[in-house]
């Protein structure tokens, strides 16, 4: 099977009411998507970076009452799991794609890879392209554009706020024909993920 893009009804899942009839639409829209496209970039990433990836498609089970606002699909090295490891994500609110570098507040480790991002802030500012966004919250749709002030303050918030997280890439708007385009869309992710990669690397050393 091959991934032939985003349409108006995979938004619209984040507007029907109720825990169930939600998930139950988003299972049947969105997670069908995210296993032909996890599928494809799993092994992209497998090659670029010489060590096995594991898709993990986010299943919101921890839910009892509120439905999801978003979702997503995780790529990470380990296998049972992604949330405290340093992973991708490919995702959707209702008005929006987005296609994260993540590091989210469960880390164990965060104060340490913010320590090595804070001596790299420079290298890091001059390898993100200028259309690249930065978020503190996965929770939240909100990202600023990264300029050095921006970065900066990132690192920092990482570093001391212990629910503090730090979201790299791109977002794109629900009507961009480009995410009505699989095959191109699917470049597109790759192409973002490979400028992500140096960024990841470090959080390794």
């Amino acid at each position: 099977m091959s991934f032939n893009g985003f349409i108006k009804s995979d938004f619209n899942t984040f507007e029907i009411e109720g825990l169930e009839q939600r998930m139950e639409a988003i299972q049947q829209r969105i997670q069908p998507k995210f296993e032909i496209i996890g599928g494809q970039l799993v092994r992209f990433l497998t090659e670029k970076l010489n060590q096995e990836m594991y898709v993990h498609i986010a299943r919101h089970a921890r839910r009892t009452k509120n439905p999801p606002n978003d979702t997503w699909v995780a790529f990470s090295h380990n296998k049972r799991g992604y949330k405290k490891h340093p992973h991708f994500q490919v995702g959707l609110w209702d008005d929006r794609v987005f296609l994260w570098l993540a590091f989210i507040y469960e880390l164990p480790n965060k104060v340490e890879i913010a320590d090595v991002f804070s001596e790299h802030e420079q290298e890091i500012f001059e390898r993100i392209p200028n259309d690249f966004v930065l978020s503190m919250d996965h929770m939240k749709k909100d990202a600023q554009a990264v300029d050095k002030k921006v970065l900066a303050v990132g690192i920092e918030r990482f570093k001391t706020i212990k629910k503090s997280e730090f979201l790299i890439g791109k977002q794109y708007e629900a009507h961009d024909n480009l995410l009505k385009d699989g095959d191109a869309f699917i470049k597109e992710v790759e192409r973002v993920y490979d400028q992500l990669l140096p960024i990841y690397r470090l959080a390794f050393t």
